[in-house]
C-alpha cells in the first residue's frame, strides 16, 4: 500500500492540507499549512484545536498503517493541547503496540518554532 498516496486521496485531510512525509516502521511524521480559514483567532493565525487534532489523528493512522498496510479507523483519540498553535504545525507518531485487533500510537504535534502543542494517544482498529 502505498501510505502517503492514501492519506493524499482522503477528502477531509485534502481541505485542510495535511500531508503525510513519512510513514514507514511504525513511525510517521505529517505537516499542515496554516491558513487563515484553519485559524479559531481573527487577529492571529492560531490553529483551531480541530486542526490539530485531525493532523494528530491523520499522522497518528499512518504510523499505524504502515505497520498493518490497510486501512485503521479510528476508535478512540485522547489530545492534550499544551500550547496555542502557530505557525505551520508539524506531527511525529510512533506506533506503541500493534495488536490483532486494536493498535495504539502516540503523536507529538509542534507549531514551526518548534513548540510542542500537543499530545495525543490514538487507538486504532486493526483487525
Amino acid at each position: 500500500m502505498d501510505i502517503e498516496a492514501f492519506f493524499e486521496e482522503m477528502p477531509f485531510a485534502d481541505l485542510l492540507g495535511v500531508e503525510v512525509l513519512e510513514a514507514k516502521d511504525g513511525h510517521a511524521e505529517g505537516r499542515l499549512e496554516m491558513r487563515e480559514s484553519l485559524s479559531w483567532n481573527a487577529d492571529r493565525l492560531m490553529a483551531h484545536g480541530g486542526v490539530t487534532f485531525t493532523l494528530a489523528d491523520t499522522v497518528g493512522g499512518a504510523a499505524l498503517v504502515s505497520e498493518v498496510d490497510q486501512p485503521v479507523p479510528t476508535i478512540d483519540m485522547r489530545i492534550d493541547y499544551l500550547s496555542a498553535g502557530t505557525g505551520d504545525l508539524y506531527a511525529e507518531a510512533d506506533v506503541v503496540r500493534c495488536g490483532g485487533d486494536v493498535g495504539v500510537v502516540d503523536v507529538d504535534v509542534y507549531s514551526e518554532d518548534e513548540t510542542l502543542i500537543a499530545d495525543a494517544r490514538g487507538v486504532y482498529k486493526t483487525g
